[in-house]
């Protein structure tokens, strides 16, 4: 970040975060005004909140798959049918065709 070019030369993928957070730090007298362009840069370095996320959604696929299997189906059928795929977004034929 302290050039100013990514890892393959050209622009570093969260620059555009960090001249939003710059900007805003340089024009205002209350730094905690910037939190939000703050939140955005370190988002964008550390994808935390996207992780959270990811993780969210896979403990519910599993939830769910655990809950398919007290109902009977095997739990490798469970997650040979897509595995976040199966949240239940894509609904799949019963009759044993894709």
């Amino acid at each position: 970040m302290a050039s100013g070019f990514g890892v393959n030369g050209g622009v570093p993928r969260c620059f555009s975060y960090w001249q939003e957070f710059s900007k805003c730090y340089a024009s205002t007298d209350s730094p905690a005004s910037c939190r939000a362009q703050a939140d955005d840069y370190l988002e964008c370095l550390h994808h935390t909140q996207e992780i959270a996320r990811a993780k969210a959604v896979k403990a519910e696929f599993i939830k769910r798959a655990e809950h398919q299997a007290h109902e009977g189906r095997k739990a490798a059928d469970i997650l040979a049918d897509g595995v976040i795929v199966g949240v239940g977004l894509i609904q799949r034929e019963q009759n044993g065709h894709s």
